[in-house]
């Protein structure tokens, strides 16, 4: 007997979900068939019902990591607004948190890929490209309702913030357990500093 449809996208979405995952926790090379189907539940032998390759699947997961970013991003400005609060200044400081170094599972992945993206296949590799413009258009909108900067003096400045703020988080994240005091003196550096410009051009 088959599987229904039902169960094979729940199986779709679990081998997506647990390549996520892994593939944040570890980088795309790292992880092998076996490990993550066993993960998602399920024997090597299933994979390829759902992918025809590996690549595929690396595919599937940065589109989605990165339309799932986009939407969080335009939630959580939109949240800040409403609540009050500056949107620029409440991204930087939830970007630089202790919190989401920790979160590498679910972070940003535009940070959390960012050392994979060289090394993927040239679809994955777009996909990662067109996801992080439109999470740095989307920063570059909110920029410039912070700043008053027309849109491409916003965009430069958007770029500059953006660029801070992902090399702050990985470089705190990558001496997180060995040197704490100083992870933690990366993510407070960075912070101050970026509020300091993230208003002036």
């Amino acid at each position: 007997m088959g599987v229904s449809r039902q169960k094979a996208a729940q199986n779709h979405e679990a081998i997506v979900a647990a390549a996520e995952t892994l593939f944040r926790q570890r980088g795309t090379e790292a992880v092998g068939l076996v490990e993550l189907m066993a993960t998602a539940g399920m024997t090597r032998g299933g994979f390829y019902n759902h992918f025809a390759s590996k690549g595929a699947l690396v595919d599937e997961v940065i589109a989605k990591a990165m339309t799932n970013a986009l939407a969080n991003l335009g939630a959580a400005l939109d949240a800040s607004r409403e609540g009050g609060d500056d949107p620029l200044d409440a991204q930087i400081d939830w970007y630089l948190s202790p919190e989401h170094r920790a979160d590498v599972d679910h972070g940003c992945p535009n940070a959390g890929f960012l050392g994979d993206a060289p090394r993927l296949d040239d679809a994955a590799r777009a996909r990662y490209t067109t996801g992080l413009t439109a999470n740095l258009h989307r920063f570059s909108q909110a920029v410039q309702e912070a700043t008053g900067l027309d849109e491409e003096q916003a965009w430069s400045h958007a770029l500059a913030l953006f660029s801070q703020m992902a090399g702050a988080l990985l470089l705190s994240r990558a001496v997180a357990s060995t040197d704490p005091e100083l992870s933690d003196q990366v993510l407070t550096a960075a912070r101050q500093d970026l509020h300091t410009r993230a208003h002036h051009s």
